[in-house]
């Protein structure tokens, strides 16, 4: 995707469906270095303030083996949802889990839809989700997180890959997180989790446990899918703690899905995606779609609502796998965060939600605007308030807010940078601060 999205600007997506991924058997993921196939726009979200609620809405309508997609924006909990729906068609979202705003109360934000699948037929209802099995369960977790900087809350999905703790789960499931904890459905042990790493782009974070050990592993897929194939995605459903099951088949593989942004959140364009049609809802993102076999084929990642046929996308498990390798690795070159970024602590003013920042009224003004500043960060240290405009980092002029982003996403929390900054009175300022670790990325 070429633009940070609004929520009250509308995206489209396409879906193109091939009938199988290779066949070929392929090698243990941790030995495996596949390219990147899915590729989102380049968004800045080092340090924002959102997670755990829908990213936002595309709708699919199948024409062939394509399919175009209008865009319906999904809304928040007492927010307005600006965007049209068209007749016949249904919307993706993907699920960061459910959330809540402080009171504890989970509260999904589900955009309606109207019915039809991405086969172009008139589509069935799907089978009624149940709980999953122990061996549907088994290297399943429940993911839960607080959103620090939003008094909020947050629950999703992930997958075990190594017994001592290593999780993979989608990047909207943890984003914005300042507190993770996992909990093994299987046995109920809770483990606090830091990240590891991130790739927004993908939509793929992975987890590190404090003090696991002997853990169960989720089986990975060796010999691909197809289309037609019985699957059952396994998530955390409405982030109600417990798993559920839901039954159903592959409708097209190598499909693309283009969502809208929320309001806290961006839209992201994913391709190369896995599409099924099964009960998925709510809180399953980071799940496991598995096989016939019970190997893990996908990462549930969007699903429709509203209509009478869910249709959802999950992440094909190798591309997954090889994101966590360059993760693991240390590389940076396509995309991901390692760890958790540098944080200074400052709501922007701008035309596009910045790294450090939500989005404010667009501005004309070199630098920039800051709209709020954070209690506890090293911008309220400095003594920075709202309607000061940055002006340098290190020296180096800061043109807008996404400016600001880039600079301030090449350091390294605990690094010394020199903030300069013109207030009000249009005095210039100049402070030395120390940035802190971030939430998630």
């Amino acid at each position: 995707m070429d633009e940070h999205l609004h929520p009250e600007q509308a995206a489209t997506a396409t879906s193109t469906a091939a009938t199988s991924t290779a066949d070929a058997k392929r090698r243990p993921w941790y030995r495996r270095r596949l390219p990147v196939a899915c590729a989102a726009g380049a968004t800045l979200i080092a340090g924002a303030f959102a997670a755990g609620i829908p990213v936002g809405a595309a709708t699919s309508s199948a024409q062939a083996s394509a399919t175009t997609a209008a865009a319906q924006a999904a809304t928040a909990p007492g927010e307005s949802t600006q965007g049209e729906s068209t007749q016949g068609e249904s919307t993706q979202t993907p699920w960061g889990g459910t959330s809540s705003g402080g009171t504890g109360t989970t509260v999904p934000t589900i955009p309606d839809g109207s019915a039809g699948d991405a086969s172009g037929s008139a589509g069935s209802a799907n089978a009624e989700a149940t709980e999953a099995s122990s061996d549907e369960s088994t290297g399943v977790v429940v993911i839960e997180t607080v959103l620090g900087y939003q008094d909020g809350e947050a629950a999703g999905t992930g997958l075990v890959l190594t017994s001592d703790g290593l999780i993979l789960t989608n990047n909207h499931v943890v984003e914005g997180s300042t507190e993770i904890s996992v909990t093994i459905a299987t046995t109920g042990e809770t483990y606090a989790a830091t990240v590891v790493g991130t790739d927004a782009e993908d939509d793929v974070a992975v987890l590190q446990l404090e003090g696991a050990s002997d853990l169960a592993t989720v089986a990975i897929d060796d010999d691909g899918v197809s289309a037609g194939d019985a699957v059952t995605a396994v998530g955390n459903a409405e982030g109600g703690g417990v798993l559920m099951a839901a039954d159903g088949s592959i409708t097209a593989v190598d499909a693309s899905v283009t969502t809208t942004a929320s309001a806290t959140t961006d839209g992201e364009t994913l391709d190369g995606m896995i599409e099924i049609a099964a009960d998925v809802v709510s809180g399953d993102s980071g799940g496991a779609v598995l096989d016939a076999e019970g190997e893990v084929v996908g990462v549930t990642t969007a699903a429709s609502s509203g209509s009478s046929t869910t249709i959802a996308y999950a992440i094909p498990v190798e591309e997954a796998l090889g994101i966590v390798d360059e993760i693991l690795a240390g590389d940076e070159s396509n995309g991901a965060t390692i760890g958790y970024p540098a944080f200074l602590g400052v709501q922007i003013a701008g035309a596009t939600s910045s790294a450090y920042g939500q989005g404010g009224q667009t501005t004309t003004t070199a630098g920039a605007t800051i709209a709020g500043v954070i209690e506890g960060t090293p911008a309220a240290s400095a003594g920075l308030v709202a309607g000061d405009v940055v002006a340098a980092v290190d020296g180096v002029a800061v043109a807008d807010s996404e400016s600001l982003s880039e600079l301030l996403a090449g350091y390294e929390p605990g690094d010394a940078v020199t903030i300069t900054w013109t207030d009000a009175a249009g005095t210039s300022e100049t402070a030395v601060v120390t940035l802190i670790e971030g939430p998630a990325a």
